[in-house]
């Protein structure tokens, strides 16, 4: 093909739907780990993929396992932005449940896109989760990747710290957090209100919530104080209790006035 025809197709493939035609990504499965084609894992156990790659563009790349079509209920690997060019990759996932099969894995490449990303391989393997401990050690080739894959973790860390945070970024924090304390007043507020308000059995009424919402702000406190990272999630804490407060307090308030209008 003539190279100016050739820039032109490439040219033109860059506005065509789908895949970029002048980009391409090959793997190759090297070795795994158990190895053979028949495996039994045991308990926990990742089936690990030694794969080789050549791109012509930076790319993810996945091990997905599949039985009969269907993707099996399993844990699989994360991936890292390979380099263009040819490199070593490493493919992994475990079985959620003893008993469980593979036939294949399928390995799909791209930037993680739904157009972005294809299915370039598949490997066919017959596996089946065990209920007993592994007793095999891993290969160099699997400690060797996986420390590589640790590298990596620190550098894209260190890279996500370094970069500058964006003032969208600041203020959608910030309006989120801002969100939450919202919910925590108003799940205390609304049943505080009903207790100055009501009076005989819709004051106990209101003071389920008042008190639910309460005992999840004291825990919150009880339990951060003996462990910082015990409450990780705690704005979603906060968002649950105050939102099932919010939707209580609304629905006794709906049933006060049905029942007043029914008596009048």
């Amino acid at each position: 093909m003539k190279p100016w025809l050739a820039a032109l197709l490439c040219t033109l493939a860059l506005f065509a739907p789908g895949r970029n035609a002048c980009a391409e990504t090959n793997v190759e499965v090297v070795a795994t780990d158990p190895p053979g084609s028949v495996v039994t894992l045991g308990r926990n156990q990742n089936f690990y993929l030694h794969l080789r790659y050549h791109s012509d563009v930076p790319t993810h790349i996945w091990a997905e396992p599949y039985f009969q079509g269907q993707r099996a209920r399993a844990g699989s690997n994360p991936s890292h932005v390979y380099p263009a060019g040819e490199g070593e990759a490493l493919g992994w996932f475990f079985l959620f449940d003893p008993g469980m099969q593979v036939d294949e894995v399928r390995i799909r490449a791209g930037d993680g896109t739904t157009r972005g990303t294809h299915e370039i391989a598949r490997h066919a393997v017959s596996i089946t989760g065990g209920s007993e401990p592994a007793t095999t050690t891993a290969p160099p080739w699997v400690t060797a990747l996986l420390a590589e894959n640790e590298r990596l973790d620190r550098e894209e860390r260190a890279a996500a710290d370094a970069e500058p945070v964006s003032m969208g970024v600041i203020t959608f924090f910030n309006g989120f957090m801002l969100t939450m304390y919202a919910f925590g007043l108003l799940g205390l507020g609304g049943p505080a209100w009903g207790l100055w308000r009501w009076r005989g059995i819709w004051r106990v009424v209101a003071a389920v919530p008042a008190a639910a919402v309460a005992w999840v702000i004291l825990s919150l406190f009880i339990d951060t104080a003996r462990d910082p990272t015990s409450h990780n999630l705690w704005p979603f804490e906060i968002l649950l209790a105050g939102a099932g407060s919010m939707g209580w307090m609304l629905v006794a308030l709906l049933l006060r006035k049905l029942l007043r209008a029914r008596g009048s």
